[in-house]
């Protein structure tokens, strides 16, 4: 807005030098009979801004974002009830009294159903998508910009990312250039493209990166402690692995699982989350960067899950306390209180009092650092641990190993 009224401010200035110059010449032409000659010709056609020009990045990923219909079949629904019938005498007690309408052919569980976006990643069909758009189907249809519909086979899915990989039978599918969400600035434009409401198809929306890494805790916790440690405070289990892109581009329900790219069409991001009290957009969208998802899709194409191995430590963060007890400068890092038996801590050698500092040469600075950092290591990965052990830096290599 400053440059726009600089502009303005600047135009009418230039108007009024212009009469008051008008005025002045034809008094002196009148006085000394001397002509005016004008080297150039005031250009008189208004000053218009010219915005950013996304046709050619919108045009690259509307090729690539596909619609999604996912369906859970009557028999998957009925196998999920009589699991949890199973699981819960309670509730088993309460189906044979009819309390469920299980013996009404319009009772019980209904099937569920839902619609979202993916992106094309390899020419031979690998779609990756969210996980919470998939995860309940057994029946799932995409369908190409240009109309053609497929049916897709779940290949792998990752809850702790919410991301998920489907297979389409074809060829020779467009895809795009992959970014780097690393190098992603603050303030840089970017588009969303995707399917919102499931009828507006192939929408493109644009805004620009209003942070970046944010941990929003919305994709969910598993039941298990998958890592093998726990936060010495909260005992917490196994915490969904968050680093997400904030935009104020517009997303909205179908927009799941769709491309954020940026102004040169690379793909940068997998929408997944807006932040919103009515479900609908109200000013800022969350994406899962290309970075995290390119080594989560891998995995999932290989194996069909991303097998997370466990460090095996209990930790907690820096305090005063702990500060003067270890003689630490700065509370950046986290204390390891405990080391598990059989552990991959346990065998590399990290001892309880090391201060964890850094993995792989990145910062960890505090307990989410770190739950990031092991969340995203797989089994049989081998981790440089830097830790202050007894006031010196030291670097300890930490095979992870598959928990027990």
């Amino acid at each position: 807005m400053k440059s726009i009224f600089s502009y303005i401010l600047t135009g009418i200035i230039g108007g009024i030098a212009v009469l008051i110059g008008g005025q002045y010449f034809s008094k002196t032409k009148t006085q000394a009979e001397l002509p005016v000659q004008y080297t150039q010709k005031v250009n008189e056609s208004p000053t218009v801004a010219v915005g950013p020009d996304f046709t050619l990045a919108a045009d690259r990923a509307l090729e690539v974002v596909v619609q999604i219909h996912a369906k859970e079949s009557q028999k998957l629904a009925r196998q999920k009830e009589e699991e949890q019938f199973r699981n819960n005498p309670y509730l088993r007690d309460l189906r044979d009294f009819g309390f469920f309408g299980y013996n009404n052919p319009f009772g019980g569980i209904m099937p569920k159903s839902g619609s979202g976006s993916g992106v094309i990643i390899s020419n031979d069909g690998y779609i990756v998508t969210n996980n919470h758009v998939v995860e309940f189907a057994d029946e799932i249809e995409v369908i190409l910009r240009s109309g053609k519909k497929y049916s897709a086979k779940k290949i792998g899915n990752d809850p702790n990312t919410d991301l998920a990989v489907l297979k389409i039978e074809e060829s020779s599918l467009p895809v795009l250039i992959m970014g780097n969400s690393d190098n992603l600035k603050i303030g840089e434009w970017v588009l969303a493209v995707g399917n919102p409401f499931g009828y507006l198809t192939s929408t493109v929306t644009a805004g620009i990166v209003s942070a970046k890494g944010r941990d929003l805790d919305i994709i969910g916790s598993q039941e298990n402690d998958q890592y093998g440690w726990n936060n010495s405070v909260t005992q917490g289990s196994a915490k969904s692995i968050e680093e997400f892109i904030q935009t104020d581009a517009a997303v909205n329900p179908g927009n799941s699982g769709g491309a954020l790219v940026d102004g040169q069409g690379r793909l940068i991001g997998i929408n997944s989350a807006i932040a919103s009290k009515t479900g609908y957009y109200s000013g800022y969208s969350f994406a899962i960067p290309v970075n995290l998802m390119n080594k989560i899709v891998n995995e999932l194409i290989s194996n069909g899950k991303f097998e997370r191995g466990r460090l095996g430590v209990a930790v907690s963060e820096i305090d005063e306390e702990n500060m003067k007890t270890l003689n630490l400068s700065s509370k950046e890092g986290v204390v390891i209180e405990t080391v598990q038996d059989n552990s991959s801590a346990k065998y590399a050698g990290l001892l309880p009092q090391d201060v964890i500092i850094g993995i792989n040469g990145k910062d960890i600075k505090n307990y989410e650092d770190l739950t990031r950092m092991i969340g995203l290591t797989k089994v049989d990965e081998t981790l440089k641990v830097k830790i202050i052990r007894a006031g010196q830096s030291k670097e300890i290599n930490v095979k992870i190993r598959k928990g027990l």
